[in-house]
């Protein structure tokens, strides 16, 4: 997530900057140098915009798994932990999904993914 984005889903959110830090339980400062750019967003600020993003939009009962836009077998299901928590609006929130018939190393590789996927792009 770069500056911009950052300060795109803060306004999404209809938040201040320092609503936004209290949300996030970060500083004001942190905020700040987050929407100038003078420092990255860190993974756990990133996923937790999401999350407030994902809320914002409301109930997920209207909002298809992602097992069934993406087609999963059921083996491959049986292993997954978005499937096992019944949590498929929420696959891109959870480590060790398996999307792209793999689990991803970490937050980063996660997201690749996850930003050209339609479960993830509904939220934004």
């Amino acid at each position: 997530m770069d500056n911009n984005e950052f300060k795109a889903l803060r306004h999404k959110l209809g938040k201040t900057q320092k609503q936004m830090a209290q949300l996030l339980g970060t500083s004001l400062k942190a905020v700040h140098s987050y929407e100038q750019g003078w420092r990255p967003v860190p993974a756990y600020i990133e996923r937790q915009m999401f999350f407030l993003l994902s809320a914002f939009r409301g109930n997920p009962r209207g909002r298809r798994s992602c097992w069934v836009i993406k087609q999963c077998p059921t083996e491959r299901r049986k292993h997954c932990p978005a499937w096992e928590f019944k949590t498929g609006h929420l696959c891109w929130f959870i480590n060790g999904t398996i999307c792209e018939g793999g689990v991803q190393q970490n937050w980063k590789e996660k997201m690749k993914i996850c930003r050209s996927c339609e479960v993830f792009r509904a939220i934004l």
